[in-house]
């Protein structure tokens, strides 16, 4: 299937749009929408139009240096919102430290954010950015984004016995890459249909990890669960969201291979056996 020549370009716009939003504030939105833009267009480089040129790699370089100090900022986000949502009489001055911690630590690295976004850093990017978007062409060497996305999954081999978290982990990040190299194919029902599959698999394993990092934030804060009972409820949290995120993945036979379901009650030990892609894609995390 084709690539849409209009959502292509409209990334180079959103991209250029969130990256001013974002040096200007760092609230939880346009953190989240910079990261996502900048996964798009490194996909989109890396992944469906590879002849890149001395521009792209530039580009790209100075966008993942903001990208992974916003990153820092985003899991604070993500974990703020976790606790808050979380209902528990127990222990209200254990949560209310453990929100103070995290406020305290997106400070710090809302301060690295800032650093990074400097006005001189800012112009160069957004020159590199409108050069790219005129220079692109969609005729040589570009790939079809469908079949790019089928081939990044293709990339997990699932280990022997029930799902890990380094598994799901290699779904998580290998997911989001494939949703995005499938969402510059052209419009069609089963491009949106595959984009659709997609989404469900990122949102649940998007929750589970979410959790799963507040639970270990909370770990090294407050004690394991035998000290602290918030630390204990985390933890059933945590596994109910991967035993829902196994469920999601099972249930989508296509494009996510079948998985074995859990049998634990709580999440899964993590275990050292893990694919050479597994391991490329935490790293990329």
């Amino acid at each position: 299937m084709p690539i849409a020549p209009e959502r292509t370009r409209s990334v180079f716009q959103k991209l250029e749009r969130d990256l001013l939003k974002i040096s200007s504030k760092q609230d939880a939105e346009s953190v989240h929408r910079f990261r996502t833009g900048t996964r798009r267009l490194q996909t989109l480089f890396e992944e469906i139009v590879p002849e890149r040129d001395r521009n792209h790699r530039k580009l790209l370089k100075m966008l993942s240096r903001i990208r992974k100090r916003a990153g820092s900022v985003r899991d604070v986000d993500m974990q703020l919102a976790a606790l808050r949502s979380l209902k528990m009489p127990q222990e209200p001055r254990r949560k209310s430290q453990l929100m103070h911690n995290l406020l305290d630590l997106r400070a710090k690295h809302e301060k690295k954010v800032r650093k990074a976004l400097n006005k001189k850093d800012v112009r160069g990017i957004r020159a590199r950015l409108k050069r790219a978007a005129r220079e692109l062409s969609f005729k040589k060497g570009v790939r079809d984004p469908l079949t790019v996305a089928r081939q990044i999954l293709a990339q997990i081999v699932p280990t022997d016995g029930p799902p890990t978290d380094d598994l799901l982990h290699a779904y998580r990040m290998l997911g989001k890459r494939a949703r995005y190299a499938a969402e510059f194919a052209a419009k069609s029902p089963e491009a949106d249909q595959f984009v659709s599959q997609l989404e469900r698999i990122q949102d649940a394993l998007g929750d589970w990890h979410d959790w799963l990092t507040l639970t270990h934030t909370a770990a090294q804060r407050l004690g394991d669960v035998h000290e602290s009972a918030l630390v204990a409820e985390l933890h059933n949290v945590t596994g109910a969201k991967f035993r829902n995120a196994v469920a999601v993945l099972s249930a989508l036979s296509h494009p996510a291979p079948k998985l074995q379901t859990a049998t634990t009650a709580g999440p899964p030990r993590r275990q050292a056996k893990a694919s050479s892609s597994q391991s490329r894609a935490s790293s990329a995390a």
